[in-house]
């Protein structure tokens, strides 16, 4: 028993780091703008005030911005999904000449960053004249580096599963996607879970893609709309900068609350076998 207290005990000084932030983002959403950065700090606001709240929306199209990261983010997850999933499932059961090999040239795309590939992805959707519009931000996700670490997580837990079911799902007369549709994808519930709160949460915070493809306020993503709480010399407006934050962090929580055990257990699969 004592142990246990002394083990609870290291381990909420340890998260102290981790917590403090979100926190001093929250209860600094709540003050006026002279009491963020007064000395002594405090922990709690000394009157809660919602203004800040309400000024996110006034300033700009806030709501809208917001909905746009939302289901670019549910579609980039989706689609990432479907992409990994399959792609996954031919590279772990499907057996072919060259599949070790294609499968390392496909990882190499992690090893380009994104800012190599901005300027000849911006000149490509330029010319199919899509800037200024959210399919970018949709398909270089699902066709890029997030969906190519998805299909290698996905890939290390299909490789985990035994060939005998492959056997036994042929003897009942299934076909491979038959097999995989009702099968595999079944079995892989961990490693969907792991891939759809990292995929969420690359499309959430993605910033460098909006800020070149999109120049219409109505189009931009939540984190280029954070950009926009600045006053009339350039600065910051903490307060709402701080609100505008705290309300873009319930996603994200949300997402990883529901889905954080298939999380850890996907990731734990994927080193199982090479």
């Amino acid at each position: 028993m004592r142990r246990k207290t002394v083990l609870y005990g290291v381990l909420c000084v340890l998260c102290v780091p981790f917590v403090f932030p979100t926190w001093w983002m929250v209860t600094s959403s709540l003050k006026p703008v002279n009491e963020i950065f007064a000395f002594p700090p405090s922990l709690l606001p000394g009157r809660p005030m919602l203004d800040a709240y309400r000024q996110v929306f006034e300033l700009q199209p806030f709501a809208q911005q917001y909905w746009n990261s939302l289901y670019i983010a549910a579609l980039v997850t989706a689609g990432t999904l479907a992409v990994s999933a399959l792609a996954g499932w031919a590279f772990a059961r499907i057996r072919f000449r060259g599949s070790n090999g294609l499968f390392l040239v496909i990882l190499v795309g992690l090893l380009i960053p994104s800012e190599v590939t901005i300027v000849p992805l911006f000149r490509l959707f330029h010319s199919a004249e899509l800037t200024d519009t959210h399919w970018p931000l949709v398909l270089i996700p699902i066709l890029g580096a997030p969906s190519v670490l998805a299909t290698f997580i996905m890939r290390q837990f299909f490789l985990a599963l035994p060939r005998e079911l492959d056997e036994a799902a042929a003897v009942d007369g299934l076909g491979r996607l038959a097999t995989f549709w009702r099968i595999g994808l079944p079995l892989a519930r961990p490693a969907v879970g792991a891939v759809a709160i990292f995929t969420f949460l690359h499309s959430w915070n993605l910033y460098l893609e909006p800020i070149v493809f999109l120049t219409t306020p109505e189009r931009f993503t939540r984190p280029q709309a954070l950009t926009q709480f600045v006053d009339a010399y350039g600065g910051p407006m903490w307060n709402m900068q701080l609100a505008a934050a705290s309300m873009t962090a319930l996603p994200v929580l949300v997402v990883f609350v529901v889905a954080q055990k298939q999380f850890v257990e996907g990731l734990a699969h994927t080193g199982l076998k090479g």
